[in-house]
């Protein structure tokens, strides 16, 4: 048991997908897993542990933004060995080739500031996904039939962006989407020699404006997470 993590020793998988809804996690639970056990409810943050094709995994609210996530996947690595961390949520498109219920394979993470700011100091690290799980990923949505986007998304620690200028130069540069909490998941894989890819359905258009209504998501979500466990046991 830590300070966020209500799980007793032993009950997280080795393999942790991170929805950011803890709701949604659940619902990936009940869903795509046997066995389930929920073995985290602290601060309403829910994560369940099963089974899937006769491998263990757990799936675990991460929350908004990377400070959130910073906490639960510390603690998910540090104090119950979590060796793969898939993230598998929604982003927002940011090129007018991805379309809303495309998936996008996080291939690397461009980010103002992270929590990890303060350790790089003066250094631009470069987080990125653990290159097995983003080619196991890619052939598992290939052979889905799934319309896959593979490169760079852009972590953003706001919401509400009100910087115009800089989703313009994202654009220009071919980031492929924006979401808020994949580059200090990457970062922290890194520090911690673990295997780390963010899985994301788009669910809404920077360009177009287009949106996936929010009776549509679920059924909409389901490749993105078959997709996440295809990659964890290839």
């Amino acid at each position: 048991m830590t300070i966020h993590i209500g799980a007793k020793p032993g009950e997280i998988a080795e393999t942790v997908l991170l929805p950011g809804d803890p709701y949604r996690a659940k619902w990936a639970a009940e869903t795509f897993l046997t066995d389930v056990t929920c073995v985290n409810e602290v601060r309403g943050m829910l994560g369940f542990t099963g089974m899937w094709k006769g491998n263990r995994v757990t799936i675990h609210g991460s929350g908004m933004g990377m400070p959130s996530l910073s906490i639960y996947v510390n603690e998910l690595i540090k104090d119950y060995g979590a060796k793969t961390l898939i993230r598998i949520g929604s982003c927002g498109a940011m090129q007018e080739k991805v379309a809303i219920r495309d998936v996008i394979l996080a291939m690397t993470a461009t980010t103002l500031s992270t929590p990890s700011r303060g350790i790089f100091k003066e250094i631009n690290f470069a987080p990125c996904a653990d290159y097995g799980l983003l080619r196991a990923a890619a052939d598992a949505a290939a052979s889905k039939g799934s319309a896959t986007h593979v490169g760079g998304i852009y972590s953003s620690d706001v919401f509400y962006d009100e910087r115009p200028d800089l989703n313009e130069q994202m654009i220009r540069h071919g980031i492929l989407g924006v979401e808020m909490e994949a580059a200090e998941l990457y970062n922290l894989a890194a520090r911690h020699g673990c295997r780390a890819l963010a899985v994301l359905t788009v669910s809404d258009h920077l360009i177009t404006h287009d949106a996936l209504p929010s009776d549509q998501r679920e059924k909409s979500f389901g490749d993105m997470v078959e997709i996440a466990l295809e990659a964890a046991f290839a």
